[in-house]
């Protein structure tokens, strides 16, 4: 029986930022899936997996001025698609051209881009504003022909649009590994095959037999930082580099870092506060 255990976690004060390295920090213990708010986050787990010894886990996020209770409730197992379509994830429209949805939804509107996204999290699904950014800036922009890079890809959604759009080659690389598995599923689910994902960090970038025109990097600002002379080295001359997972706050920081490389400053894109950064080899 798929049982599972609902978590619930409530932060005070409580953003985006949090909720999202709680999840990340619960994906790494064996949680599932997430449903973040403005008050916390809701996580899920196979109830087999389930250990009670939370607070160790969420000790190490890395801020000192936060507080958070949690509670545990055990839920008998259930059609979980049908739970997530009907309570979590819906389908999401980007630029009035593009069409996210998961394989279990039957009211889809049409649009001129179909990308099916079965995600094991809630994040990685267009809904959150960093992707977004992105997304959109990929309906701008023209692909045809285009080497591409996606960095951190997660659930593959940046990389199967930019093979839509017409980018001839595509790579993604994503650390966490269930999450390389879950881009490979999206990847066949949409019928792309010029991506090929890569399980790995910034130092499998060098085995992509090309250099990006388009490289894509949506994780945070710290990794980005650290990682964008890897990126440069990475990308064609004249090639252009989106950046984002980070709050408009931090552009300065990132374009710093990104200049300090000889990338030049195109300019940024907001949404919720979050930004998305371009620049040009």
């Amino acid at each position: 029986m798929n049982d599972y255990t609902e978590v619930r976690i409530e932060f005070s004060p409580c953003s985006e930022t949090i909720t999202d390295t709680a999840a990340a920090l619960l994906a790494d213990a064996g949680f599932e899936s997430f449903v973040p708010d403005e008050k916390g986050l809701t996580a899920y787990i196979p109830k087999s997996s389930y250990n009670p010894a939370l607070r160790d886990c969420l000790e190490a996020l890395p801020w000192t001025d936060i507080s958070f209770s949690w509670s545990a409730t055990e839920i008998e197992g259930q059609d979980w698609n049908h739970e997530w379509e009907k309570n979590y994830f819906k389908p999401i429209i980007v630029g009035d051209r593009c069409v996210i949805h998961s394989s279990f939804h039957t009211d889809i509107p049409v649009c001129e881009y179909d990308i099916v996204i079965d995600p094991k999290m809630a994040f990685g699904t267009g809904h959150h504003s960093t992707t977004s950014l992105i997304l959109n800036r990929l309906l701008q922009m023209d692909m045809s022909g285009k080497k591409v890079i996606d960095m951190g890809t997660g659930t593959g959604i940046l990389s199967i649009l930019a093979a839509m759009r017409g980018a001839s080659e595509v790579a993604g690389v994503e650390i966490d590994e269930p999450a390389w598995e879950n881009a490979v599923d999206n990847c066949r689910l949409n019928g792309v095959e010029n991506i090929v994902m890569i399980h790995g960090d910034a130092s499998s970038l060098a085995a992509i037999p090309y250099k990006a025109d388009v490289f894509l990097a949506n994780i945070n600002r710290n990794v980005i930082t650290h990682d964008i002379a890897s990126y440069c080295a990475s990308m064609a001359a004249g090639a252009t580099i989106l950046l984002s997972g980070f709050y408009e706050q931090d552009v300065k920081i990132v374009r710093d870092a990104a200049e300090a490389t000889g990338l030049s400053y195109i300019g940024y894109t907001t949404m919720n506060d979050w930004a998305c950064v371009e620049l040009r080899k």
